[in-house]
């Protein structure tokens, strides 16, 4: 069942109704927002035992987490280590970002055990496979991306990035503009570079209808991808940047009346004075499509940090209105991240997501604080460690310094709850 056109046709799919429960929604509200392109369900019709997610309106934020092999870094063990990491922290989503060994098997076996969506960048595996035979990415043949598309559909991806809106047209509005740091989308990079050597036109762009009819098929959302998103704060909002997102806002609109449901892919590094103005922008020439944002990266001289600079941006982000946060890792700048960065990045981006959830007065975020705050006045510590977005990290710290359950090691004696408790009973 396709979910768009189920719902404009009035019907409400059974990964509607599971997303309307999960989300504490009306059935019909939640229809509504699908139909008219507000809210994506992430579910390819192909894609089995795994749990649907909304991303959009009247949803709570999302986050994704990156996963993927390169060629220096290949062990499948490892990206399955990754994926376990990203699903205990609470990752909505999982995207495949594999650059190394062999693609088909590491998504596929990805799909398998993820349980949540999952999404892909097919044009990583077309340059790869471009590389492989014939030496370069330039000499990739279009039919051959959408051969690796039509392939990513059928093995069950959720959602896959296509960078339709870097076209002839907004390159060009980069270069006259000029940037510090050009262009840092790796999906943008490889098609500008194959459009600029044989001077012509984006294939996703030219032949966006072929696409359309491959996602249409799968009900694969097609998140449209900012390939020429700002990979510095001075960058931010520039021309190259603006005119692409004119053009998703276009294609957007194209592929909701032809039954394809979208998410828009935003940036990338912001300083925080720009971050509401995205925001508004985006919702305006996309017709308050989903918007799906990489932290924002609120400072560039933080390396090491990123997890935190993209947090901080991410939570103003939520709460201006974006609707799914692709996490960042503290090695982000500097390499493959760990497992262990993994587990860290999805802390963090959940607390960002959280943040912006109570802010937007989400029942169920300020239900969960309140009750949290509940528990911190009794003093209770297993409340605490229920409510908590990292329960692991209160039990080990609480046991390496082998606290009383009645106190904690900051006022002792002397915690102010604990002081007044007898003259505040209610």
């Amino acid at each position: 069942m396709n979910q768009l056109i189920a719902a404009k046709e009035g019907k409400a799919t059974q990964a509607m109704k599971a997303v309307a429960r999960h989300e504490g929604v009306s059935i019909e509200e939640l229809r509504q927002n699908v139909a008219d392109g507000k809210v994506a369900i992430l579910a390819n019709n192909r894609h089995k035992r795994f749990t649907p997610k909304g991303i959009g309106k009247g949803m709570s934020v999302k986050v994704n987490a990156n996963i993927g092999s390169s060629p220096e870094m290949i062990d499948i063990n490892t990206e399955m280590e990754k994926l376990r990491m990203a699903r205990e922290a609470g990752a909505d989503t999982v995207m495949d970002l594999s650059i190394g060994g062999d693609l088909d098997v590491i998504r596929k076996v990805i799909i398998e055990q993820a349980g949540i969506p999952i999404g892909t960048v097919p044009i990583y595996q077309a340059a790869v496979e471009a590389v492989k035979k014939r030496k370069a990415i330039v000499n990739m043949d279009p039919d051959e991306l959408f051969e690796v598309i039509e392939k990513h559909g059928e093995d069950g991806v959720d959602f896959i990035t296509v960078h339709c809106g870097v076209t002839q047209r907004s390159i060009e509005r980069l270069r006259k503009q000029g940037r510090t740091t050009d262009i840092v989308s790796r999906g943008g990079a490889f098609l500008s570079e194959w459009m600029i050597v044989n001077n012509k036109e984006n294939p996703l762009f030219e032949q966006y209808d072929r696409l359309l009819k491959i996602a249409k098929r799968y009900d694969m959302t097609l998140s449209l991808g900012d390939g020429l998103r700002p990979g510095s704060i001075g960058d931010a909002t520039d021309r190259g940047q603006i005119e692409e997102l004119i053009i998703l806002g276009e294609l957007c609109q194209e592929a909701i009346e032809q039954g394809v449901q979208v998410m828009i892919e935003g940036p990338g590094h912001v300083p925080l004075n720009l971050i509401e103005t995205n925001i508004l922008l985006q919702k305006k020439l996309c017709n308050e499509a989903p918007f799906y944002v990489l932290g924002p990266i609120v400072t560039d001289i933080a390396p090491g940090y990123d997890h935190i600079t993209s947090a901080i941006g991410g939570a103003l982000a939520g709460y201006f209105g974006a609707d799914f946060l692709c996490y960042v890792t503290p090695s982000e700048h500097l390499g493959l991240p760990t497992p262990q960065d993994v587990r860290e990045g999805v802390i963090v981006t959940r607390i960002a997501a959280h943040a912006a959830n109570v802010a937007r007065g989400n029942p169920k975020a300020l239900k969960l604080d309140k009750t949290m705050s509940t528990y911190r006045k009794a003093l209770d510590w297993k409340g605490q460690i229920k409510c908590a977005i990292d329960p692991s990290r209160i039990i080990d710290f609480r046991k390496d310094r082998n606290l009383r359950n009645d106190v904690c090691s900051m006022c002792g004696e002397y915690c102010a709850m604990k002081v007044v408790k007898d003259y505040f009973k209610q």
